[in-house]
């Protein structure tokens, strides 16, 4: 199996040894394998392929999960097709020549340029999450002479059972629509010449360690899709979206694909729908490591404190979500076999500035080591320069060596962009003192 591993108290990736590694860089950095990213995507493609009759299903990656150049390519090598939510999300897939006829463009606020920038890339589907939305879209396709091939998302007003900031398939989230409106727009869809409707979308939300609500959420959308047919309106594809979620820690297990793929698998065939999938954490998350060092041990009034160079800027699941991820040092993991509850904290003025509480681990010291673990998904690209940080480099170990895929930003690059405008233009008039200033070297 491919990954992460640790071999005579070195980990490892695919084989290469991972502190030497990143000894190029420095830390934070991401490291992440090449080889579990085409094994994971495999397993899901070939999960639902197997349960599924013809045509196969479009695996698209959700790209909001990982969006590195090089990862996508690895991915798009696979066969994989896109799950887009933005304009650059657009630019990425396209510089790295992926075709944006197998891309889905979802997103509850695309703008009009993000709009007209798809419809010239020839995108593969719309999403479209309103009837606001859906009318601005026809509009600027029959402004572009063309046609919009639409998947209208439903919200299902089912409850995911995940954390409350990713789930995304109940009345009062922000995303999809209510089946009468959707029922509403098939009855008017001749006052839509711009659009082409092709089928269905839902996405109820991330993380999902339960099958249930998956299947709940396709007996509500079997029925919507056997009333459309009887109106005489064709349903070729749905978009079952992503949410399945992957073991952060052993006394949570999530369904593997397979399981998720039986479960699903006897709605779905009578359903008789081109299915697309977009798949992202399942596929990124096991693929990826945070590396970071010890920068000092801390002993409070009533607990031990790690304080790492990596942050909330570079890794927030864990502020955000009550993301649990596993935590190991790189070398000699085991050490003398005793542990001691500590909280693994970065140098970022919030206390929500941790990367675990309470989190049992053996004696570290400056200069070790940690492998933050499972952080392939929503890890470099929810990063941010607070604090003015730059963000950490990128790796990729492929088995037969590594490659830096983004170099470390420098503090040039986090002022990138910015000015300071002469004192005359910015707005106060100017004082003799601020004048003489303004005037000297």
């Amino acid at each position: 199996m491919a990954g992460f591993a640790w071999h005579d108290g070195r980990m490892t990736c695919d084989g290469i040894d991972v502190a030497e590694t990143v000894a190029r860089t420095g830390t934070p950095v991401y490291v992440y394998s090449a080889n579990r990213l085409r094994e994971n995507f495999a397993t899901v493609r070939d999960a639902f392929r197997v349960q599924l009759p013809a045509p196969a299903p479009l695996i698209a990656f959700s790209v909001k999960s990982n969006s590195n150049l090089a990862v996508l390519d690895v991915l798009r090598g696979c066969g994989a097709g896109f799950d887009l939510v933005s304009g650059g999300e657009l630019h990425r897939i396209r510089a790295i020549g992926a075709d944006p006829t197998r891309a889905v463009f979802a997103g509850v606020g695309k703008s009009d340029d993000e709009i007209a920038d798809a419809l010239d890339a020839h995108i593969g589907w719309f999403d479209v999450e309103s009837i606001a939305e859906l009318e601005t879209i026809d509009a600027i396709a029959r402004a572009k002479s063309t046609r919009a091939r639409v998947l209208l998302r439903v919200n299902p007003d089912v409850d995911a059972k995940t954390h409350r900031h990713i789930t995304t398939g109940k009345r009062e989230n922000k995303f999809g629509m209510r089946v009468a409106d959707v029922e509403a727009v098939l009855a008017g869809l001749s006052s839509l010449p711009g659009i082409a409707f092709d089928g269905f979308h839902v996405h109820i939300g991330s993380q999902l360690t339960d099958v249930a609500p998956f299947c709940e959420t396709l007996e509500r959308l079997e029925a919507l899709i056997a009333r459309t047919r009887a109106a005489g309106i064709a349903v070729n594809t749905l978009n079952l979206g992503g949410g399945m979620g992957v073991t952060y820690r052993p006394d949570q297990p999530a369904p593997t694909p397979s399981q998720f793929a039986l479960a699903m698998a006897p709605a779905l065939s009578r359903s008789n729908v081109k299915l697309v999938l977009e798949p992202g954490r399942v596929i990124a998350a096991d693929a990826g490591v945070l590396i970071t060092r010890v920068r000092y041990v801390k002993r409070g009034e009533q607990r031990r404190f790690v304080v790492v160079d990596a942050a909330m800027t570079d890794l927030i699941r864990p502020a955000l979500y009550e993301g649990f991820h596993p935590i190991a040092p790189v070398i000699d993991p085991e050490r003398d076999g005793t542990t001691s509850p500590c909280d693994v904290v970065g140098p970022v003025c919030e206390s929500a500035d941790f990367l675990a509480q309470d989190r049992p681990l053996p004696p570290v010291a400056r200069g070790d080591l940690l492998a933050v673990q499972l952080a392939g998904a929503y890890g470099f690209t929810m990063a941010s320069n607070y604090n003015s940080r730059p963000r950490a480099a990128e790796i990729l170990i492929e088995p037969w060596g590594s490659r830096v895929v983004r170099r470390r930003e420098t503090y040039d690059d986090l002022v990138r962009g910015e000015e300071v405008p002469p004192i005359e233009l910015c707005g106060t008039p100017l004082t003799t003192s601020s004048r003489r200033l303004a005037d000297e070297p």
